[in-house]
């Protein structure tokens, strides 16, 4: 009998320390925190060529990027059909949206008013004791139901793209 408990015991140890992972698997973090080389760092340089006459280089401009190196965000927006020199179109929207001035401190703001709100909106006693997220649930009031502002639009006549079925999502 004495044996029995202790295997069972045993076998409860085991199960139990097959439970105790590592918090931060090794396999989800990206970023390298090691000595070795980051194998997403590694760009191949453009091929080097000769200008027809050196009379057409620009006049070296020192710190400036290497007219070798690559710039991928550059090189897919000129894939695109963009311009990859070209500024924010969405200037005149942005001067509309901050006519009556902006608020430097907004982010420390917002991150003070939403944590008193989550305080006040923390859930119930279980909830608390058992760690479970109530953050969708605190928010449920604020959130917009897509489909019923669909049907909205729709009836006022606005055009609008179609919607994933109501329920596909769950």
């Amino acid at each position: 009998m004495r044996t029995k408990m202790i295997m069972v015991l045993g076998v409860c140890a085991l199960t139990m320390s097959a439970c105790s992972g590592e918090r931060d698997p090794r396999l989800l973090n990206v970023r390298s925190d090691g000595q070795g080389p980051d194998e997403f760092a590694v760009l191949p340089n453009k091929p080097l060529t000769l200008p027809d006459t050196y009379n057409a280089l620009p006049e070296p401009t020192p710190g400036a990027a290497n007219r070798a190196d690559i710039d991928p965000i550059a090189d897919a927006t000129r894939a695109l059909g963009g311009n990859p020199n070209g500024g924010i179109s969405d200037g005149g929207l942005v001067a509309y949206a901050s006519r009556y001035g902006t608020d430097p401190n907004i982010r420390t703001t917002l991150a003070s008013e939403d944590l008193e709100f989550r305080r006040r909106n923390d859930g119930r006693l279980l909830e608390r004791l058992f760690n479970v997220n109530v953050y969708y649930e605190a928010y449920s009031d604020q959130s917009l139901d897509q489909h019923a502002e669909l049907d909205r639009l729709r009836r006022r006549g606005v055009r609008t793209v179609s919607a994933p079925p109501e329920g596909a999502a769950e």
